[in-house]
């Protein structure tokens, strides 16, 4: 009788404001389809943000980008040349995005969506994470922006009026600082992290082979670990 693969938890932690995380969330998508039902595998978003003190009105991201990084133009461009192709590849698609803006907000929708399938058993935040993804990335769009969360909402299946009750006011506040804490105080510095079980770190946008193989190898792993306690 062929062993079961041990079931596993994957906590993506990211930023909408993260091109990689896009790259990243496409190569792992890509690897769960591989994987199918070889093993349990359940997902959840968790919020990361790389600007926390972005204002309102947004930085123009070229501007940006050189503050931060100390880059020039052309590495800027060079940069976004290979998320291109590494998006292409997994099937994102980047356009051109000229402003970085907060995210604060997206990530309270993204928790409250979280709720809202422990309730119903749906995939809203999945939804709602690649809406933003796309959004943000390929479309240039203002995630900060009440409107774009809301449609944005809409399409990923939530409650609009919900929703809008969420933004208009400071729900799902204090858990994603929570959540921000309480992953920063795990060690995680850099974005997309992806942390299975609990303890196996995957750092960056990986290939959906390396994820495969990553995720397998877990699961395999486990089953060894859980025969080897079994038996002792």
């Amino acid at each position: 009788m062929q062993a079961m693969n041990t079931p596993l938890h994957i906590d993506f932690i990211s930023d909408v404001a993260c091109p990689w995380c896009a790259v990243g969330l496409h190569g792992l998508d890509e690897a769960l389809r591989r994987i199918g039902d070889d093993i349990d595998i359940t997902l959840r978003f968790q919020p990361f943000e790389l600007n926390p003190d972005m204002p309102p009105e947004g930085d123009d991201t070229l501007a940006y980008l050189a503050r931060k990084y100390g880059m020039a133009e052309p590495q800027i461009r060079q940069n976004q040349q290979t998320l291109r192709e590494r998006g292409a590849a997994v099937g994102f698609r980047f356009g051109e995005r000229t402003r970085v803006w907060n995210t604060f907000d997206a990530h309270r929708l993204l928790q409250w969506a979280a709720a809202v399938d422990d309730e119903t058993g749906a995939d809203h935040q999945a939804r709602l994470k690649h809406a933003l993804l796309q959004a943000y990335h390929g479309d240039g769009e203002n995630p900060s922006d009440p409107d774009v969360l809301l449609r944005l909402a809409g399409d990923a299946g939530l409650d609009v009026l919900a929703a809008r009750e969420v933004l208009n006011s400071d729900a799902w506040a204090a858990p994603v600082r929570a959540a921000q804490a309480q992953w920063q105080q795990a060690g995680i510095r850099a974005v997309p992290s992806v942390v299975v079980n609990g303890r196996h770190l995957i750092q960056g946008g990986q290939p959906p082979e390396a994820y495969e193989q990553a995720l397998r190898q877990i699961a395999a792993a486990g089953d060894a670990s859980a025969s080897a306690s079994a038996s002792a």
